[in-house]
């Protein structure tokens, strides 16, 4: 080369070799760093799920749906702390080679805002089912009624919920689009009844039959388990239009109240018929009013007919 000397050009490479060589430590430096920052995300976050399933309730652990709650919940949380450390370390090592990320950035901006205004109902369900989930809202197994339709929770994802209703056909409701949501079996459930009898009947007399009934069902070795508490009979409810209604509720564990329900309102029947109580049911009186009489008709001959 001419005009160029070897003792200028070995100076220049080995002070560029320098600082490649200073990049490529501070690039890798920068990974050790992100590694360390996963590892010590992951084992965090680990703890975290150990904790939430110790905070937990007996039911809950008992029937595997704190564990699943707590690895659905500190997978979302592992995936974004993942995407955030790999980001920030990209970036710096971007901006350690010499390279201008403010274009990138910028791009990238316009980039995220379009395909959020594209995805906004995607976003809007997987925000919506996050906090679903947080909050313990509902849970696999209960039943619930969402919008005005009730059934059994399927599947609970951070999109979707869907129910099976007793005639067996599946519902399913984006997130974002659930308005209402009753969870019919969270904790404890409860059965209610509003029982009808006749206005000739003593209330107090009714109240202790209900009540004898509520806990002989109590004592029973196949329901028993099933109640919480003893009946509660809280009193006459309504003065309807042929009955005095008399309302009382058993706390049952969640989802037995139906079956519940079903063995008192038999057991109930039985012990009213065996007290001659009257369970009234709607009568309609039909009268009969009596037969207009037939019109009489009067024949009358001979006036001002003569004989030809």
């Amino acid at each position: 080369m001419s005009g160029v000397s070897v003792e200028t050009v070995i100076p220049t490479i080995v002070a560029m070799s320098a600082t490649v060589g200073l990049i490529i430590l501070r690039v890798a430096f920068v990974f050790v760093l992100g590694y360390i920052g996963i590892r010590f995300a992951r084992l965090g976050l680990q703890q975290l799920e150990r904790l939430m399933i110790l905070a937990s309730d007996e039911l809950d652990k008992g029937s595997g749906t704190a564990p699943k709650r707590a690895a659905t919940l500190t997978g979302i949380l592992r995936t974004i702390a993942l995407t955030a450390i790999w980001a920030i370390v990209i970036i710096e090592s971007l901006q350690l080679v010499g390279l201008n990320i403010a274009p990138i950035l910028a791009g990238a901006g316009i980039l995220g805002l379009a395909v959020g205004f594209g995805a906004q109902n995607l976003v809007r369900d997987l925000i919506s089912g996050f906090f679903i989930i947080l909050e313990d809202q509902i849970r696999l197994g209960d039943v619930a009624v969402i919008n005005g339709t009730g059934g059994a929770v399927e599947t609970i994802t951070f999109r979707t919920i869907s129910l099976r209703d007793f005639s067996g056909v599946v519902h399913i409701f984006p997130n974002g689009g659930i308005t209402t949501l009753s969870n019919m079996t969270k904790d404890w459930s409860a059965f209610v009844l509003d029982m009808g009898v006749a206005y000739r009947e003593d209330t107090d007399r009714v109240v202790e039959v209900m009540r004898a009934v509520g806990e002989g069902l109590r004592q029973d070795e196949a329901f028993g388990t099933l109640i919480m508490e003893p009946i509660e009979i809280v009193g006459v409810e309504n003065f309807a239009d042929s009955a005095v209604t008399i309302r009382a509720r058993i706390k049952t564990k969640p989802a037995e109240q139906w079956k519940i329900g079903r063995e008192y309102r038999r057991r109930l029947k039985k012990a009213f018929d065996a007290q001659r109580i009257e369970i009234p049911f709607p009568m309609r009186t039909l009268l009969l009013g009596e037969d207009n009489p037939p019109l009489k008709v009067e024949v009358i001959t001979g006036l001002g007919l003569g004989k030809p």
